[in-house]
């Protein structure tokens, strides 16, 4: 048993003073005591808040952060960033996307992630052909996890079709693609894995409605009963006019009506919904997965946060292209993206007098927990023990207590406010920066340098 004593700590009752929390060998909470505890914990200078879960990553476009930031010949979209992507993956080997992870994993930690849902979908070599370990690729990712300490919810991803009405792939998908025969070979093995690494936990990723076929995701649903579901869905107004053009309906629609979404599904972005569409997501229990800066980066549009929170809706952050890792960024941009929109302040918010940046934060905690099927999202018995540590000291927060010292992290002092993260009971941030930061900062820095001459 291992146990940290910190001077002020977030937990499901509230805020409270001299909070000791005592850890299993598990990395499971065993214990937690406010106003003192055991003789002997170790003192973490600060105050302790859980650990966010980041619901949605494609780690491997981290790599390719700055390339798509040029101005091309027509009108530049989700669609042309797509194509850098295709041209950037070509070229990566799997050692290549393990350091490529490893290190994005590494940023996520330090700016308060302590879980990932990796939604992983580069599965075979160049040509489309798979690895004499179908499972290569997934255990790079688990190694990365491994390496890094951060929790993993791993979403292997069924990608058969380059788009709607079955159309074959194009180039830049074949390293994706799997018939559903050969996705549930992928899938048994990258069980395997996963079983290896302690606390991880796997789902399955239809990527989209053009990416499987109506059928097809009748048929994995039902094969993988039981486990997360996520899938992409009307993150573009192309994809939404493409989806009624061959299926009838619009993305989110389709989904509620043919698939009986319930709390196991995640449905990623969800950006261009009716206020129809939105209240009966909310009341299915589904969670959508946000994605704000990858979402700004892109230009997909501004999902219909007050109408979704308005009906109880649950909503969990992720980090998907990694432009920019940082948890404080994503909520704040969220709760901008909505005053934008609204032309109002304080909108992700349920309650008059309620803090803007617990409820965020609280919100994201709850929605990511169920969107990964992980134990964790409060400071309690049974929890992960997932802790992020707040510098007290910082000036910015100077006169704060309660809620406030929230608002501050997520709307004005954000990352720096982060000294210590706890992932699964393990210490693998302090003063801010990963245990093995150098070690795996430079071989990153060796892949990237390489990429970026070939």
């Amino acid at each position: 048993m291992r146990a940290f004593r910190f001077k002020r700590a977030l937990l499901p009752t509230g805020w409270s003073d001299d909070v000791t929390v005592e850890i299993g060998d598990d990395g499971l909470i065993a214990r937690v005591t406010p106003g003192g505890g055991p003789d002997g914990a170790e003192r973490v200078a600060g105050i302790a808040i859980p650990g966010l879960p980041n619901l949605h990553c494609h780690a491997f476009q981290k790599g390719m952060a700055g390339l798509a930031e040029r101005r091309g010949p027509g009108g530049d979209s989700f669609w042309t960033w797509r194509e850098v992507m295709y041209r950037f993956l070509s070229r990566l080997t799997p050692d290549d996307v393990e350091a490529i992870a490893a290190y994005a994993y590494v940023e996520m930690l330090e700016v308060g992630f302590t879980l990932v849902g990796e939604f992983h979908y580069l599965h075979h070599d160049p040509q489309g052909r798979p690895y004499a370990d179908i499972g290569e690729m997934a255990g790079r990712i688990a190694a990365a996890s491994r390496a890094t300490g951060i929790g993993l919810t791993l979403l292997p991803c069924l990608y058969t079709y380059g788009g709607f009405g079955n159309a074959a792939p194009n180039p830049g998908q074949i390293r994706f693609i799997n018939a559903t025969d050969r996705f549930v070979t992928l899938m048994s093995r990258s069980r395997e894995i996963v079983g290896q690494l302690p606390g991880a936990v796997i789902g399955i990723a239809p990527h989209s409605l053009r990416a499987v076929s109506a059928e097809q995701l009748r048929e994995a649903a039902a094969i993988f009963a039981t486990g997360p579901v996520h899938i992409h869905a009307a993150e573009q107004t192309k994809e939404v006019d493409d989806c009624m053009a061959a299926l009838g309906a619009r993305p989110v629609q389709w989904l509620l009506d043919e698939m009986g979404i319930d709390q196991r599904w995640c449905l990623i972005h969800a950006t261009h919904m009716t206020d129809d569409e939105t209240a009966r997501l909310a009341r299915s229990g589904a969670v959508a997965g946000l994605c704000p800066l990858t979402e700004g980066s892109l230009g997909d549009g501004i999902f219909n946060g007050e109408t979704y929170l308005a009906t109880q809706g649950r909503f969990g952050i992720g980090t998907d292209s990694n432009i920019q890792i940082d948890a404080p960024a994503e909520l704040r941009q969220l709760e901008y993206s909505q005053r934008l929109k609204a032309r109002a302040r304080n909108v992700m918010t349920a309650s008059e007098g309620e803090s803007t940046g617990r409820s965020l934060y609280t919100r994201a905690l709850a929605g990511g927990a169920q969107a990964l099927a992980q134990p964790m999202g409060a400071l309690a018995p049974g929890n992960r023990a997932d802790i992020v540590v707040l510098d007290a000291d910082h000036p910015d927060l100077a006169g704060a207590s309660g809620d406030m010292v929230l608002d501050v992290l997520v709307f004005s002092a954000g990352r720096g406010l982060i000294r210590t993260v706890i992932a699964a009971g393990q210490c693998v941030v302090s003063d801010g920066r990963h245990r093995a930061r150098e070690e795996i900062a430079k071989r990153y820095r060796e892949v990237v340098s390489r990429l970026a001459r070939s």
